[in-house]
């Protein structure tokens, strides 16, 4: 993303729409979230999200003071958007904890199928950028893998206690591998345009499981 000049910030006024100031920032969100799980955060222009959702580059400045600005509410967009998906599966009481962790799995799959690999995740890509991004995004992204982990790390306790994997299993070292390899498989699967490499890490994790 272009750098601007303090001085073009919250030129112009929010574009006028039907639901108002909010509406207009959800969208830059949502726009900068699309470019930005395909192309990541170095290789996408504010530009790019401005034609997204069709507002003018003052508008940008009066919801966000900077292109950094705007990368860090994207990670708390992103990230909170994520635990929703994945207590929707982890905490689902209705299935067995192992099966609950399938089901998660398998819904991001088909999300990678329905974008034809063209999206990967947010925080895997900026992760992968960190060199070239403001440091203030290095503890941020790290908080929402932590956040991520502790949960899928809640659901393997789940399992233990109720018999699916070892009780020697230390869950939490588990979940640690868990995202350490689903972002990889994640950007090979991005790379190579296609499920492979997700189904073989998630074969490989879940029958790990069931030897220890």
């Amino acid at each position: 993303m272009e750098a601007q000049s303090p001085r073009a910030r919250r030129r112009g006024r929010p574009p006028k729409c039907a639901e108002g100031g909010r509406e207009t920032r959800e969208l830059l969100l949502r726009a900068g979230l699309e470019a930005l799980t395909e192309k990541g955060f170095a290789a996408t222009g504010i530009d790019e999200v401005l034609r997204r959702v069709g507002v003018p580059k003052g508008s940008f400045y009066h919801y966000f003071e900077s292109k950094e600005a705007f990368g860090i509410e994207l990670i708390e967009h992103y990230g909170a958007y994520f635990v929703r998906k994945l207590e929707r599966h982890l905490t689902d009481e209705s299935l067995p904890p192992l099966e609950r962790l399938q089901a998660f799995i398998a819904e991001a799959q088909a999300g990678m199928v329905k974008y034809e690999y063209r999206r990967g995740c947010l925080i895997g890509n900026l992760g992968q950028e960190m060199g070239a991004l403001p440091e203030s995004f290095r503890a941020r992204l790290n908080g929402v893998f932590a956040d991520w982990q502790a949960r899928v790390a809640r659901c393997l306790s789940e399992a233990q206690a109720a018999g699916e994997i070892s009780e020697l299993a230390n869950c939490d070292q588990l979940a640690a591998f868990f995202w350490i390899g689903w972002e990889g498989a994640v950007l090979r699967s991005k790379l190579e345009r296609n499920s492979d490499a997700l189904k073989i890490f998630a074969d490989g994790f879940l029958t790990g499981l069931l030897c220890r």
